[in-house]
C-alpha cells in the first residue's frame, strides 16, 4: 500500500502547487476519457476554488452531457498537465507534455512508452475514471455529486455495464463507496448514457447487415461518407457502436473503419471476445487494451493488411480452443 499511498500523495501535491492546470485526454474520446478529465477539473475547482482548470481536447458530440471542454490558455509554460486514459505520445489531444512546467499522467491501458514527468498506470483499473475515484478517495481532493455522476458514467461505459473482464471486485468496492458517499442516482444516468435515436438504430442495423465476416469469426466494415449522410451520423458515433456487437455467436474480432478526411487517414476501433488485439492494433499506429483497441491507418492498403492479421489472431484463437 506504501507505493499506492506514495502515488496519490505526489499527484496531489502537485496539483496544489501549480495555479494553471491543464487535462488532456486521448483524441476520438469516449465517455471514460471525457468523464475523467472533466470530472477531474471540477474535482481540483471545488477543493482548490482560486485555481485556474481547463480541460481540453475535440469535442465529441454524442457525448455532449457530459460536460463542456475549455480551450487551452495561451500561456501554458508555467502550468501543470494531466493526461488522462492515454498511454502513449500520439494520442494526447491537444496538448504535448514537453511544452508545461510539469506533467502527470493517470492512465489503466498497458504500459506503451513514458510520456510524463510522474507516471500512474494501473493496467488492472477497469478505467481512467475508476483511477480519478480512487485519488480523491485517497486523498484531500473534494468530491462533488455531479462530478461522482460523470466518473461513475465513465466507470459503466468502459466496463459496458460491469461485464467485462477488468471488472474487480475493488471495482465494485469503489463504486459502492462512490454511491453511498454522493448519493448519486444511477438510474437517470443510464438513460444519458444508453438512450440513442432511431436513425443510430437502424444504423446499427445497416452495420450487422453490412459486416464481412470471415470463417475465423472476424467481421468488420469500413463505413463510407454516404452511409453517414444517409443515417445522419457522425464517424465518432459510428464507431463507438462497436461496443454493441459483444455477444454475436459467430464474431470472435469485429471492428468499425471511418474515413477521417480532415487529418487523411482511417480510423478504427476493434473488439474481441478472446484473441489478444492490442499487440496487433500497435503495429498500425494504435493499442490499447488486451481485447478493446483502437488504431489509425494510412490508406486502405494498411487497413487490408490490418484485417490479415486480425483474422490470423481469430484463427490462432479457434486452433487454440480446438486443442484444449
Amino acid at each position: 500500500m506504501f507505493l499506492k499511498d506514495n502515488i496519490y500523495k505526489r499527484i496531489y501535491k502537485k496539483i496544489k502547487q501549480y495555479d494553471k492546470i491543464v487535462i488532456a485526454r486521448h483524441v476520438g474520446a469516449d465517455p471514460d476519457a471525457l468523464a475523467s478529465s472533466i470530472a477531474l477539473r471540477d474535482i481540483i475547482l471545488n477543493t482548490f476554488s482560486n485555481k485556474k482548470v481547463y480541460t481540453i481536447g475535440f469535442p465529441a458530440s454524442r457525448f455532449k452531457y457530459i460536460g463542456a471542454l475549455d480551450k487551452i490558455p495561451e500561456d501554458i509554460s508555467d502550468a501543470l498537465l494531466i493526461v488522462t486514459d492515454t498511454p502513449d505520445f500520439k494520442r494526447i489531444d491537444g496538448a504535448n507534455p514537453r511544452d508545461f512546467a510539469y506533467s502527470i499522467k493517470i492512465d489503466h491501458h498497458p504500459f506503451v512508452e513514458k510520456t510524463c514527468d510522474l507516471e500512474w498506470i494501473d493496467d488492472k483499473a477497469s478505467s481512467a475514471s475508476q483511477m480519478i475515484i480512487e485519488l480523491v478517495f485517497n486523498s484531500k481532493l473534494v468530491m462533488t455529486k455531479e462530478a461522482a455522476e460523470k466518473l461513475y458514467i465513465g466507470v459503466v461505459a468502459d466496463t459496458n455495464r460491469f461485464l467485462f473482464y477488468y471488472t474487480t471486485p475493488k471495482t465494485f468496492g469503489i463504486i459502492a463507496r462512490l454511491i453511498s458517499d454522493t448519493k448519486i442516482d444511477i438510474t437517470g444516468l443510464y438513460e444519458s448514457l444508453y438512450m440513442r435515436s432511431l436513425k443510430e438504430k437502424k444504423f446499427q442495423s445497416y452495420i450487422v447487415d453490412n459486416f464481412k465476416v470471415s470463417e475465423n469469426g472476424l467481421a468488420y466494415i469500413l463505413v463510407e461518407e454516404e452511409a453517414l449522410t444517409k443515417f445522419g451520423v457522425d464517424a465518432a458515433t459510428a464507431r463507438n457502436m462497436v461496443s454493441e456487437f459483444n455477444y454475436i455467436d459467430e464474431i470472435l474480432v469485429w471492428a468499425i473503419f471511418t474515413v477521417d478526411k480532415q487529418n487523411n487517414n482511417i480510423r478504427g476501433s476493434i473488439r474481441s471476445r478472446g484473441p489478444i488485439i492490442n499487440e496487433v492494433a500497435s503495429k498500425y499506429n494504435g493499442g490499447g487494451h488486451v481485447m478493446a483497441s483502437g488504431v489509425r491507418l494510412n490508406n486502405e492498403d494498411e487497413l487490408e493488411e490490418l484485417i490479415v492479421d486480425l483474422d490470423s489472431e481469430c484463427e490462432k484463437y479457434k486452433s487454440n480452443e480446438k486443442q484444449d
